[in-house]
């Protein structure tokens, strides 16, 4: 149990570190015009601090870089990836464990091999390169959020959840038609918020009377663990090992982007509990990635992704994590900046529709407010609205993703000055219009231009 005293400090020692540069707000003009005002497109030394994602971004620990060391790069049957899969079935207790790069190939793979045109795939929200992956395919992705999800300012709980009511109308009208549920958690695009394991339970019941299959997509499962631990009744005895392994009970399939909650640079993988749906998948992924026991992963990836989810399910690292999350958060509240409340896991989201009403939504407020964030202080952040999802939006956000491990209170305190700069000016800032664009995640490459 730990001490009580109110400061929760970060539960590791720097040991290495890496410069920042530091640069003129004249050098950020330029590089925004040069990059079409979309952050995407700045060279990595052009920002201060980047909170463009959590994916791929953090820290690795010293057992990570020493179980590096160990990685067997033999092409098949490594015993990196034996060490590898065994964490992960000990995990989610699946059969098949089909390692990939990152968590979009196994989306690819997934849907592939299950989703033909006009098929329906319900989410409590999808992610963007869930939703791609799946309107590639000619499926029809869509978002069934709890009621509690369309306010950022309502204080539920868990407003990641599926609305349950709606998922059973789904299943009963598009009979045939559904070949997997999807469940993403934490729920990002709804402000990374939580889902409760009576929601999963829920979901679980309904997928079972309809003979429908439930996929997790699990990039952060361990943050949404945590807070079921801290919030939902009868697991606040229970170790984040614990409740993970009855989260992933539920499932008969998960998506992992173990760049993120697997605490690696790279790496994520597909398990599943279908035999026969394993084997396409496998076929596909030689096709594609590579052999099963590599995944087009080398064999020091699978060492550092088996360690890292070892270690993110530890309490004083989950705890700190949410803690730095919630404080980033306060510091926007102090400068009267409205974010998605309560404050999720892995990031704040600035809520620009509220903060920025006189731009309209086909002016892109989220994204004006990102550039604005890098315009002041070389803050790199990244739009969730309307560039993002285009009609499908729900609100309009900017999302700071926190990297684990990255960076210090200080650096943590330094965002929120440039947040309060940037409420302060909040009236002089202009929207934006898209001068190119591409078919797909336009979102990464799509090029803007200021409106005066």
């Amino acid at each position: 149990m730990p001490d009580p005293f109110h400061t929760i400090i970060e539960p590791f020692r720097i040991k290495s570190v890496e410069p920042l540069r530091f640069t003129s707000r004249e050098e950020r003009e330029a590089a925004l015009e040069r990059a079409g005002y979309n952050l995407f497109a700045l060279t990595a030394d052009e920002v201060l601090i980047d909170l463009l994602t959590d994916s791929g971004t953090g820290a690795m620990s010293a057992e990570q870089w020493a179980s590096i060391m160990r990685g067997d790069e033999s092409y098949a049957g490594s015993a990196s990836y034996e060490r590898f899969s065994a964490v992960v079935h000990e995990l989610t207790g699946l059969p098949h464990v089909i390692p990939v790069h990152q968590g979009r190939a196994a989306e690819r793979i997934l849907f592939a091999e299950t989703v033909k045109a006009g098929d329906v795939i319900p989410n409590n929200t999808h992610f963007d390169t869930t939703r791609a992956n799946i309107e590639h395919d000619e499926g029809v992705a869509l978002d069934l959020p709890c009621s509690e999800a369309s306010d950022t300012q309502a204080p539920a709980p868990f407003k990641g959840n599926m609305d349950i009511a709606k998922l059973e109308t789904v299943l009963a009208d598009n009979e045939g038609r559904v070949p997997m549920v999807f469940m993403t958690v934490t729920n990002n695009s709804i402000g990374g918020q939580p889902v409760s394991m009576a929601n999963v339970r829920s979901v679980r019941e309904v997928c079972d009377r309809h003979g429908t299959p439930l996929f997790l997509d699990a990039a952060r499962f361990a943050e949404n663990c945590w807070f079921v631990i801290e919030r939902e009744e009868g697991y606040q005895d229970r170790t984040p090992t614990e409740v993970a392994q009855e989260l992933f009970s539920y499932a008969d399939g998960v998506t992992m982007s173990a760049k993120k909650d697997g605490l690696a640079n790279i790496g994520g993988f597909l398990a599943l509990r279908d035999d026969d749906l394993a084997a396409r998948c496998r076929a596909l992924l030689i096709l594609t990635e590579g052999f099963p026991t590599y995944g087009g992963l080398a064999g020091r990836d699978l060492e550092a992704v088996a360690q890292g989810l070892r270690e993110i399910l530890q309490p004083d690292y989950l705890r700190y994590r949410v803690r730095t999350t919630a404080y980033l958060a306060e510091r926007c509240w102090e400068a009267g900046v409205p974010t998605v409340r309560p404050p999720g896991g892995h990031a704040v989201y600035l809520d620009a529709g509220a903060m920025l009403p006189h731009i309209p939504r086909d002016q892109f407020p989220a994204q004006a407010l990102a550039v604005e964030l890098y315009r002041l202080g070389g803050v790199r952040g990244v739009e969730v609205g309307s560039v993002m999802f285009g009609d499908a939006a729900q609100h309009e956000l900017v999302r700071l993703a926190l990297p684990r491990r990255v960076y210090t209170q200080s650096h943590v305190d330094y965002v929120g000055e440039v947040v309060a700069a940037a409420s302060k000016n909040r009236e002089a800032i202009r929207g934006l219009r898209i001068v190119e664009e591409p078919l797909f995640l336009r979102h990464f490459t799509a090029r803007f231009a200021p409106l005066l």
